[in-house]
């Protein structure tokens, strides 16, 4: 009895501190605040002394990125734009052979929708924030507006709707546009819901709202008649543990008024607390004719299948319902089968079980719990899932189209899709997009899949997830598909596909380097896998990007002694170690023994090596594990490191990040999603907590331990989960003992990394969900990087050997800088007028001396010599290039601004001893002093041409 009331003691106060700290929990950013920190961000960029620091994009783009979006200009079909999730808007005016980036100077690149007035597509509408809802989607800055194609964007409002579903613009007057607000992911906000303009933008009318934690995800209009519209909102509420996607405030609605009022127009359709996401679709050729895409979360009865690999006739409900007995007497045949089809450690035989259980180890509800884990949990197919509903009345009512179930197009995460397109010329040829692209030529009666077309040279067939399709109106055998690998475009109505994946739009998570000459970088990708690729790779020239592993690509680990050794993984903590040489795979996932804890992954699961022995690895679920053979084998050596705070259906109470000292083997630091921060400094033998005086509950993005002192380390927090988008980053020196800020200048966006330079401790990089930062001074004035856009910079690495900063970005790839001359921008020298760096030496060909004949040109184009120079003051500024020896010179003034810039010498100058002193020359093979002069101050280098 003591025992018992002990237990109940225990629960009834974890609950109280949980509520506790639920009262507690960071508040979400309001609208004022999110408009002073893009005012904030505006002047920094204007002052940033890395306004024109050379940056480059090496890729890859292979793999493509999430597209939401796609609007074709109805002037001219080759002409259209594609948004995508997390990397911004992109335009080809040549059928897809080329596009540009046409969004990136905007406050957040995460792209919900995209609109174009039908009288005038020059009028381009987005609508910031994706509407899927997803673990990475990020807030918008509301509604944007294009009058010019896209050169230049103002914004028109909504800003904290947040996430935007579906954007309408009138057929015939571009001043009337309705916009479906989905509102924010993690919090409850009263700016969601379908709202209208009559004037433009500049102001917005709410004509439907539902409440606090219902949006709306879709919008169509009568084909002919304006003021028909249909309308389908959505609850949903996102939490850093539990996701739910439906709820009795999700419906279809109709307005005959042009969107003044709605009614509900969902007779035969489900209703109630099941109801998911909708999509609608109206036809062309029938418009009383609609379609309505229903992610219905009704339980259904059958027994879930994990990972659809159990056929066995045993199942873990069956293995629950039965005593020890029971198991005991099964055949072993029957009990084998099971372990080995479900994957428990290979110690687990008919026999072994059998005997565990005779001696009460464990019992048989243990074994059948064992088995559970969140990947399964994906694919778990334990509702009802996707279910077409036809309307030949306008919408008044609806009716399922289809007896069978739609096996496998949604599995248990529906919210992520949510599209259907009807064929302009035929009411029965529909379209459904989910995990798989399903056609239907009946009205939806019965699906056939036509995604599974190998679409390259590599084997590779349609990427799955798909999200977004435009069918030509007066060409029905033309689609252009977008999903989670890219563009893909098809001429013959989904028999075969071509991929335009020329834009490096990746979403990375994690990057990491090796030590080949020239390094290679690996990275893993959201429904991507992992990659690696050349440091010296061009997007869409070379060289080629190489596939390790697929999944949700995270964390990477090459061996620093053979690159062909790879440790990689993806969502959930599902790892394994690769040789490349030899075309080997060994799963080093830990796992734990039947009837103790099951290991807690989160999605980006930390798996870390050891800086004092590569052979050495540290992995967290809410234990830390710990490796001595490369993964064969963990130990777990710490306790639960975590609040253990109830769990949803997301994995919550995980490790999210690991950093290991680089002067002590053994000296851990351990965050987790929760707001906990551990530090052990004999190897896992003691913790401590030290978590004190950092804000409360914040997920702990990342922890990164200094190179320059032992008892200093970074941390970024972020309050993402909870729609709080302050930017909060600590250091401590005394071992986690105090924390101070490290805010500074920064404005008000999620932290996702902070990084300390490996030679300079003044030093610092940043990565936040809209840009990356250098701060020169530790982090009392930070500056944008400039050179890249204001995309998620989720990870970064400074290559230990070449001193260049890789950044990761959710969105657009990977970006890489050498930070040599950042890194010698110590106190003394950083208030210099004039700092110059020599270039490298750049081979001077044999033609620079011919004239280019105008007729293969548009003009003379010589060579240029890229030389960088820094100026704490900016003005003017004299060069002067010199080779005494030959009598060459050059000198030339230009205006330089504060900060990094970039001159550009064309190789040309005077040659002083000839006989025409005054005519201008290409330099000669060889060594020149230069000297860059601002004021009083110089400073002096040297360049070099080769032959």
């Amino acid at each position: 009895m003591q025992q018992y009331k002990q237990v109940l003691f225990t629960l009834v106060f974890g609950f109280w501190l949980v509520n506790v700290a639920s009262a507690q929990t960071p508040k979400p950013t309001t609208k004022s605040e999110l408009i002073r920190s893009a005012e904030i961000k505006a002047q920094l960029q204007k002052q940033s002394l890395f306004k024109h620091y050379p940056i480059r994009n090496v890729g890859p783009v292979i793999q493509g990125g999430r597209v939401t979006d796609i609007a074709v200009d109805p002037r001219r079909i080759e002409t259209y734009y594609v948004a995508y999730a997390s990397g911004g808007l992109f335009k080809t005016t040549n059928n897809g052979a080329s596009f540009e980036a046409i969004f990136d100077g905007n406050e957040a690149l995460g792209i919900g929708d995209i609109a174009l007035s039908p009288s005038n597509p020059d009028i381009v509408w987005v609508g910031s924030g994706e509407n899927n809802s997803s673990r990475s989607s990020y807030a918008g800055a509301g509604i944007l507006k294009s009058t010019d194609g896209g050169k230049t964007w103002n914004n028109m409002g909504l800003r904290h709707s947040q996430h935007m579903g579906r954007i309408v613009v009138h057929p015939s007057n571009p001043d009337i546009v309705w916009v479906a607000s989905l509102g924010a992911l993690y919090s409850y906000n009263e700016e969601r819901g379908l709202y209208k303009t009559t004037d433009g933008g500049k102001t917005w009318k709410k004509t439907l709202s539902i409440n606090d934690s219902t949006g709306v995800i879709d919008i169509v209009i009568h084909p002919t008649d304006p003021n028909k519209l249909w309308a389908s909102s959505w609850e949903r509420s996102r939490k850093s543990n539990n996701f739910k996607g439906n709820g009795a405030g999700s419906t279809i609605w109709r307005s005959e008024d042009g969107g003044e009022t709605w009614v509900k127009s969902n007779a035969g359709f489900p209703v109630g607390a099941h109801v998911g996401r909708i999509g609608l679709s109206i036809s062309l050729s029938e418009p009383n004719t609609l379609y309505a895409l229903l992610d219905n979360q009704e339980e259904v009865k059958t027994e879930a299948r994990p990972g659809n690999r159990n056929r066995s006739a045993l199942t873990p409900t069956a293995l629950r319902a039965m005593d020890k007995a029971q198991v005991i007497a099964l055949a072993d045949s029957v009990l084998t089968t099971y372990l080995r089809e479900n994957r428990y450690p290979a110690k687990y035989t008919a026999s072994t079980v059998k005997k565990s259980l005779e001696m009460g180890e464990f019992t048989p509800k243990d074994v059948a719990d064992w088995l559970g884990n969140a990947n399964d949990a994906l694919f778990n197919t334990t509702v009802k899932g996707a279910e077409v509903y036809k309307s030949v009345d306008g919408g008044r009512s609806w009716n399922k189209t289809h007896q069978h179930s739609i096996d496998n197009l949604y599995f248990t995460y529906g919210y992520y899709f949510g599209e259907i397109r009807v064929s302009p010329d035929n009411a029965k040829e529909i379209y459904i997009l989910g995990v798989p692209l399903l056609k239907s030529f009946d009205g939806g009666v019965t699906f056939e899949r036509i995604d599974d077309k190998v679409v390259d040279e590599y084997g590779n067939q349609v990427h799955v997830d798909h999200q977004a399709m435009w069918i030509n109106p007066n060409n029905t055998n033309h689609l252009i598909l977008g999903n989670d690998g890219g563009l893909y475009v098809s001429w013959d109505r989904g028999q075969h596909w071509t991929h335009y994946n020329n834009k490096p739009v990746g979403q990375f998570y994690m990057v990491n380097v090796d030590m080949e000459t020239p390094y290679n970088i690996y990275g893993g990708m959201q429904d991507n896998g992992v990659y690696f690729g050349s440091s010296r790779s061009v997007p869409n020239r070379s060289p080629h990007w190489e596939s390790i592993s697929g999944g949700d690509g995270m964390h990477v680990l090459p061996d620093p002694r053979n690159h062909n050794i790879v440790i990689s993984g993806s969502q959930f903590g599902n790892y394994a170690r690769y040789d490349r040489a030899k075309n080997t795979r060994v799963n080093i996932t830990p796992s734990t023994d039947i009837g103790r804890p099951k290991h807690r992954f989160n999605w980006n699961t930390p798996v870390v090596a050891s800086p004092h022995n590569p052979d050495i690895l540290y992995m967290g679920s809410q234990f830390l594990m710990r490796s001595f053979n490369k993964g064969d084998t963990f130990e777990i050596i710490s306790a639960d490191l975590t609040k253990n705070k109830p769990q949803g259906n997301v994995p919550y109470s995980t490790i999210t990040t690991i950093a290991e000292s680089y002067f002590q083997f053994g000296t851990l630091w351990v965050g987790t999603d929760d707001g906990n921060i551990h530090l052990t400094r004999n190897g896992g033998a003691t913790w401590t907590s030290v978590s004190k005086g950092l804000p409360k509950d914040l997920w702990v993005a990342k922890i990164k331990t200094s190179p320059h002192q032992p008892a200093t380390a970074y941390v970024a927090l972020t309050g993402y989960r909870y729609d709080d988008f302050n930017a909060y980053i600590y250091k401590t020196e005394d071992y986690g003992k105090t924390w101070v800020s490290m805010k500074g200048n920064l404005p008000n966006e999620a932290t996702n990394i902070i990084l300390p330079d490996l030679v300079n401790p003044e030093v610092l990089y940043l990565g936040t969900d809209h840009g990356s930062y250098v701060t020169l001074d530790g982090g009392q004035q930070w500056h944008p990087l400039l050179g890249m856009p204001n995309v998620a910079s989720y990870d970064m690495v400074v290559h230990p050997r070449d001193h260049e900063l890789v950044i990761g970005t959710h969105g657009r790839s990977i970006f890489v800088l050498d930070v040599k001359p950042i890194q010698q921008l110590t106190k003394d020298k950083r208030n210099q007028a004039i700092l110059t760096w020599e270039p490298a030496p750049m081979r001077r060909l044999p033609n620079w001396d011919v004239p280019t004949a105008p007729i293969y040109s548009k003009g003379p184009k010589g060579p240029e010599m890229p030389i960088l120079y820094f100026s704490a003051t900016g003005g003017q500024v004299t060069v002067t290039i010199t080779n005494a020896q030959t009598g060459f010179t050059h000198t030339e003034q230009f205006n330089a601004e504060p900060g990094f810039g970039t001159y550009i010498w064309n190789v040309k100058g005077k040659d002083t001893k000839s006989k025409t002193p005054d005519a201008v020359v290409v330099a000669p093979v060889g060594t020149y002093s230069l000297e860059m002069q601002v004021g009083n101050q110089t400073s002096q280098t040297k360049v070099t041409l080769t032959r």
